[in-house]
């Protein structure tokens, strides 16, 4: 009897290590063909820009090309179900952004969970929006904005780049948060609504800061506050509405995914790749210059996020009564 538990613990052992060589052998020689990364949004954009500079540098690294594939289709669910149901391989990857997780309650049925089909590898940048007015306005300061909304109930009206975008979801959490009542508008994204802001037709504007970053320098445009939890190294005078508002945040962050069951080695390799360019000086002052602040982060805590900002959207999304368009 023990010669036979003898035996079998060899194989169980045997067998241990036989099904943990493919996976091991697959990372090690990974990537040995071209990476497509996924992006949801269309080419030109600040978004696409971003994914084509960390795709650049990622083949500089490893010795293989990294290439942007745009997949732009209903709000983003096209691509991200694209990469939630390819191979696990490490050889399609998605970049995937706050979109994805407020998606999960605007649409019904995707076709995939986000949270439960994608593996996390890593951040890469957060971009905050900011809340801007036509110089016109009479309010200067967030606290003065919130005063003159609530002496002028549904008085204000406020744009954003069209219905459950970040803009849009994160002015709603700015209503619920003051208890002031404002008049959503929204647009075919960020360009027409700044044209109408800039022209007076609409008093103010949640906005991605790339977009609006030059009319502010400019001061065509006046930024009254950031969205993030603190304030953007592009604009560092400019205050975050949490210093008004504590706990209040609608920064939209964007990272890399994986399909679900890619081999652990392989997103430890790919995160650790990640960080390594945005510890680059270079890359950090590309981003910078576009609005964005990188966004280093372990797989685990990227996972992390995704699971609370997909949480805490849902939360916004079904008390407003928001629905995809």
């Amino acid at each position: 009897m023990n010669g036979l538990r003898r035996l079998l613990c060899r194989y169980l052992a045997v067998a241990a290590l036989t099904g943990a060589a493919p996976a091991a052998a697959i990372a090690q020689a990974w990537p040995n063909k071209v990476v497509r990364i996924v992006v949801t949004f269309p080419p030109g954009g600040a978004n696409d820009i971003i994914a084509r500079i960390l795709a650049q540098a990622l083949s500089e690294r490893l010795g293989r090309q990294f290439i942007v594939d745009n997949r732009v289709g209903a709000g983003g669910n096209l691509g991200a179900g694209e990469v939630a149901r390819a191979a696990p391989d490490g050889y399609t990857l998605l970049q995937a952004s706050v979109a994805n997780a407020t998606n999960a309650s605007l649409y019904e049925n995707p076709g995939f969970n986000f949270v439960r089909d994608i593996a996390p590898v890593a951040g890469v940048y957060q971009v905050p929006l900011v809340l801007v007015a036509n110089p016109a306005f009479p309010a200067k300061t967030i606290p003065e904005f919130i005063a003159y909304a609530k002496a002028n109930p549904g008085k204000i009206n406020y744009g954003s780049g069209g219905v459950g975008t970040l803009a849009h979801i994160g002015g709603d959490l700015f209503k619920m948060t003051t208890g002031i009542d404002m008049v959503h508008v929204p647009y075919r994204g960020s360009p027409p609504a700044l044209v109408d802001l800039l022209n007076n037709r609409i008093e103010a504007l949640f906005d991605p800061l790339p977009t609006s970053l030059e009319h502010i320098r400019g001061g065509g445009l006046r930024a009254l506050a950031m969205t993030s939890a603190t304030r953007s190294p592009a604009l560092p005078d400019i205050p975050a509405i949490g210093e008004f508002l504590p706990g209040y945040a609608a920064s939209a962050w964007v990272g890399v995914t994986a399909p679900k069951a890619t081999p652990k080695d392989i997103v430890d390799r790919l995160s650790g790749e990640i960080n390594a360019v945005l510890a680059d000086f270079a890359f950090r002052a590309r981003l910078t210059a576009l609005g964005a602040a990188t966004f280093p982060t372990t797989s685990e805590n990227f996972g992390k996020l995704i699971a609370e900002e997909t949480w805490k959207w849902e939360k916004v999304i079904k008390s407003a009564g928001i629905k995809a368009e």
